[in-house]
């Protein structure tokens, strides 16, 4: 009987994340899931390049918000940034990928 559970943990713990997690936000609710929304298809659409995605992300925010937005997409990564009030978003994705987006003038 023990193997059956096993198994359905293990199972578990290989399922991949498929909505977002907010780490940390301090954006309007407007921008926020907007911008949570843009990172997602990103992510999506470049999954074996996050260089490719980031970039899009970094453009389309440029274009929807003003310029100076940066972008980190990765795994693995730390940062300490300074930032515009009300322009950061850290977020999950994915299970192990992460997204860090914020506007410094």
């Amino acid at each position: 009987m023990a193997e059956p559970e096993a198994k359905k943990e293990d199972a578990d713990s290989r399922r991949i994340q498929t909505f977002p997690i907010i780490r940390f936000c301090d954006m309007p609710e407007e921008m926020k899931v907007e911008t949570m929304e843009l990172c997602v298809t990103a992510c999506e659409k470049f999954s074996a390049n996050n260089e490719t995605a980031a970039k899009m992300i970094k453009e389309t925010m440029d274009k929807r918000f003003g310029a100076s937005w940066h972008v980190v997409v990765g795994e693995g990564f730390g940062f300490e940034v300074t930032h515009e009030i009300k322009n950061i978003l850290y977020m999950y994705f994915g299970g192990n990928m992460a997204v860090c987006v914020w506007k410094c003038t």
